[in-house]
């Protein structure tokens, strides 16, 4: 049987952007899930963005993340984009900034849809379009002294 469109459930949300914030606290899981939930979606995606302990065959002891004033704004534009590109019923993605550690919380975005393979589309769109275009730097120190900045855009 065709999926039609017709139900109210099954479009876009008049105003799907629940939460987008850059933060120098620990991220919450649970805060953007709580975000993304909404009654007429039926798959929610999620993506969690840790600190790992290695980069381009390198230990990684610690890194740094900060941004340009603009990175909110940014990322807002980045949020409409994919509002405008899928039926998201639920948007939320925050970023980290500040010195984290190996397992902190880097970034968390979510997104609720209809159906499981909208939100899947939408919520990889999100986070490579975040990861790409937001002015977001990276500055990773590894364990044998050297450094790198490794920027979003």
């Amino acid at each position: 049987m065709a999926r039609t469109h017709n139900h109210p459930g099954e479009q876009a949300a008049p105003d799907p952007i629940r939460l987008l914030d850059i933060r120098d606290t620990p991220l919450s899981v649970d805060e953007v899930f709580r975000a993304v939930g909404d009654d007429a979606a039926g798959g929610m995606a999620l993506f969690v963005g840790t600190v790992r302990n290695h980069d381009d065959g390198q230990d990684v002891g610690s890194l740094g993340y900060s941004c340009h004033p603009t990175a909110v704004d940014e990322l807002r534009r980045v949020a409409e984009k994919v509002v405008a590109e899928f039926p998201v019923r639920a948007l939320a993605a925050v970023h980290r900034v500040g010195e984290l550690d190996v397992g902190d919380l880097a970034v968390v975005v979510g997104v609720s849809c209809a159906h499981r393979g909208e939100a899947f589309e939408a919520c990889r769109k999100l986070i490579d379009d975040l990861k790409h275009e937001v002015p977001i730097w990276k500055h990773q120190r590894f364990s044998d002294g050297t450094e790198e900045w490794v920027g979003a855009c």
